[in-house]
């Protein structure tokens, strides 16, 4: 079972699951491998965000996307079958333990030709890209202090109509609070409103998994 959808109770959580595209058995035992590894296991996205990224990522037809924060892959298989032929899948992460899981799975679901993964810190990884605008789609799903600094590299970067998704906006419903105590809250905060104030995008935030916000660059 994958993480579910924020404000769900167990009956949508399962109606919605069972009214999307289901997952294939690759996807299956990748996400029983991932349940193994135990609290970790949290921080893989659920099987209805998988759905939407591989969607959105035929939407866009993109052919250049990125991926701040792998963990063991679940959400790099659903980028990677949404790209358009040719397309090319950049996976950043600093765990090869974890990955490493993401590997074989990717090798097993026939993607693993359109992904290129480099460990290391994401920022310095983002640093190196071309500074021109080639990036059609970007998933950020990594550290959330640095948020706001993978945000930064990867605007500039992307194509006018290209997509930033941005996992665990609504940090399990924190963000609401008026003045948290936790620092991780005050920074998803302050990312989520320096986003919305971004007169370079069109931003939509949805009530997927943990929160994802959509963001468009004009």
């Amino acid at each position: 079972m994958t993480r579910g959808s924020i404000g769900l109770d167990s009956a949508l959580q399962d109606y919605v699951v069972n009214h999307s595209t289901a997952l294939d058995a690759v996807q299956q035992a990748l996400v029983a491998r991932t349940t193994e590894l135990g609290s970790p296991s949290g921080m893989q996205i659920g099987a209805e965000e998988a759905q939407l990224l591989t969607l959105l990522v035929r939407l866009t037809n993109a052919r250049h996307a990125v991926e701040v924060g792998t963990f063991t892959g679940f959400s790099a298989i659903a980028i990677a079958r949404g790209l358009a032929p040719g397309g090319r899948l950049l996976c950043c992460d600093v765990s090869e333990e974890w990955t490493s899981i993401g590997r074989a799975a990717w090798k097993e679901a026939g993607v693993e030709d359109r992904i290129d993964l480099r460990i290391a810190p994401a920022a310095e990884t983002l640093k190196t890209l071309p500074n021109e605008e080639y990036i059609d789609f970007a998933f950020i799903d990594a550290d959330k202090p640095s948020y706001w600094t993978y945000y930064s590299e990867l605007l500039p970067r992307l194509r006018s109509g290209g997509v930033i998704a941005v996992d665990n906006v609504l940090w399990s419903g924190r963000v609401v609070d008026a003045d948290p105590e936790e620092e991780s809250t005050r920074l998803m905060k302050d990312f989520n409103d320096k986003v919305v104030r971004d007169e370079r995008v069109d931003v939509v935030m949805l009530p997927v998994g943990d929160g994802v916000s959509l963001i468009y660059k004009r």
